[in-house]
This record gives C-alpha cells, sequence and structure tokens, in this order.
C-alpha cells in the first residue's frame, strides 16, 4: 500500500477543498482527509486487503493487518485500518497543503509533504526527505 509516484499540475484550490475520502493511486486503500485541531489529517478507512491471507508470512492468518513495518516497536500492533497516515497539513496563501507529514505503512517511513488539488477529484501528495526536489509524488482520486 505505497503512498508515493507521479505529479501533475495544480488547481485553485481553498479550505476545505481536500475533505473527504481518497483513493490512493495503487487502488487498494481508502483515506479520509479531516480536519484536526485546525489542520489537515488523514487516516485510512478502507484496504483492499485488510486481513492477513492464508498464507501470510507477516501476521495471523485472518486477522486484521498491523503497522509492522513501524519503526517504534510501540507502534507494530496498530490496525492498519483507522492508522493516520497524514498529519498537521496547513493550506498556505498560494493553494498548497503544506507543514505535515505523511507515514507510509509499507515502507515504515515519514516524510515531510506537501499537497497539491490538482481538480476537484484529483489531488498530488508529495512526500520528501528534506527539500521537496528530493521526494516522490503520488495521485489520489476521489
Amino acid at each position: 500500500m505505497s503512498i508515493m509516484a507521479a505529479a501533475t499540475t495544480a488547481h485553485a484550490a481553498s479550505g476545505d477543498d481536500i475533505l473527504g475520502v481518497w483513493n490512493n493511486e495503487e487502488q487498494d486503500a481508502k483515506i479520509e482527509i479531516f480536519k484536526c485541531n485546525g489542520k489537515y489529517c488523514g487516516k485510512i478507512v478502507f484496504a483492499k486487503e485488510p486481513n492477513y491471507p492464508a498464507d501470510s508470512k507477516e501476521g495471523v492468518p485472518g486477522t486484521p493487518r498491523l503497522d509492522g513495518n513501524n519503526p517504534d516497536k510501540a507502534k507494530k500492533s496498530r490496525p492498519i485500518i483507522g492508522l493516520q497516515i497524514v498529519n498537521d497539513f496547513i493550506l498556505d496563501e498560494k493553494g498548497v497543503w503544506k507543514g505535515g507529514s505523511v507515514y507510509d505503512p509499507k515502507n515504515g517511513r515519514t516524510y515531510r509533504g506537501k499537497i497539491t488539488l490538482v481538480s476537484p477529484n484529483k489531488l498530488n501528495l508529495r512526500g520528501f526527505v528534506g527539500i521537496p526536489l528530493f521526494g516522490r509524488t503520488t495521485t489520489w482520486t476521489r
């Protein structure tokens, strides 16, 4: 369930335009963007495979998938469904949500991020380390 991958042109955005449920680029998860303490956050509300499959070596078959790739041992037991992966974004004057972070449960890494609304039903989420130039972008759709 990777959250990273390609860029496109920006759409003029305002306020709560990103609120709602978005499909990740791979179409194997849905993420709900919501307000949290005046900022924008997102959690996984659907996964194509919410439970470990019968042949799983990662977890007990038939039980909910967990955040097993998290480097923090105390967080490895968190279920993927309900996991907050988008944190603390703020809309700037240019219509870009910045200042937040994005957690990728597939690799257990957290990235700085920015969100650009391409159209009412498409957004680009860019995760990066250091500066935005060194990162990757994924496109989410409603």
